[in-house]
């Protein structure tokens, strides 16, 4: 029987910015990808997604490292902060030391875990103050990393360049498109040293925008994304908030997981 890759996390992990109505939440991403190939390596590998879009820390230590564990997990991913980082009243001492309250939670499993780095995204202006703030999450993540090197394995996002390229970026210019997602998973069967058949698709040329068009795609994207956003957080609402996760329950995605989310989207009368 082939071991279990656990992913759980926020809209990083679920897969948002790669959508695909053929998967549970509309989403594909990196980490069905790479359960995907790590089925051809192995077809009885299972693979359960428990992440949720708009997850703070807390929401992902409370509601699903308990269930992930549960599961006996021989690779788990952990992707989780990023959606405290960008609240400025959130102490970042305290969230440092949630995150490796975590981390040691994970390891003390047996598990190879997973840490990632966040991306250092070109920002507005305005939203500058949240860089630092990263930096020094991921100067944290790295630390924790090397504290144990036998059971954790660094995917330090934030140090390749390719994503410097907005074409790796959904609309929204905080989650990585079909590119990126697929770029991420690539890196991570590298590092894992597992055999796939993923291949990176060149881009065409980069687009010309001029300064008019480049300051009104800015304005554009201020009204409908980041204002939006910084409303529901007001509010005390995610996107998230209506949604189950992925794979709750470990799958065989040799199975075909577009076959298997078919099967469950079907009503209970149909044959």
């Amino acid at each position: 029987m082939g071991g279990l890759f656990v992913a759980i996390g926020d809209s990083f992990t679920e897969g948002v910015g790669d959508w695909d109505v053929r998967h549970p939440n509309g989403v594909r991403g990196w980490a069905d990808r790479v359960a995907k190939q790590l089925s051809k390596a192995d077809p009885g590998s299972r693979y359960a997604n428990l992440a949720i879009r708009s997850r703070r820390l807390a929401g992902v230590v409370e509601e699903q490292i308990g269930p992930a564990l549960d599961l006996k997990p021989d690779l788990i991913s952990f992707y989780a902060g990023g959606n405290d980082l960008l609240e400025l009243r959130k102490d970042l001492g305290q969230l440092l030391q949630a995150y490796t309250e975590a981390v040691e939670r994970l390891v003390s499993s047996g598990a190879r875990v997973l840490l990632f780095t966040g991306f250092d995204v070109p920002m507005h202006p305005l939203l500058e103050p949240f860089k630092r703030r990263n930096w020094v999450f991921n100067e944290h993540v790295r630390q924790i990393a090397r504290q144990y090197p036998d059971s954790v394995t660094l995917v330090d996002y934030w140090a390749w360049d390719a994503y410097g390229d907005r074409r790796m970026w959904d609309i929204d210019k905080l989650h990585m498109n079909r590119a990126g997602h697929r770029y991420m998973a690539i890196q991570i069967l590298n590092i894992l040293g597992v055999r796939h058949q993923l291949e990176f698709e060149p881009f065409g040329p980069s687009e010309r925008v001029g300064l008019v068009q480049s300051v009104h795609r800015d304005v554009e994207w201020l009204r409908q994304w980041v204002l939006p956003m910084f409303g529901r957080r007001i509010r005390g609402v995610t996107l998230g908030d209506e949604l189950q996760p992925k794979w709750p329950e470990p799958i065989r995605p040799a199975d075909g997981m577009k076959k298997m989310y078919r099967r469950r989207r079907r009503p209970l009368h149909e044959n």
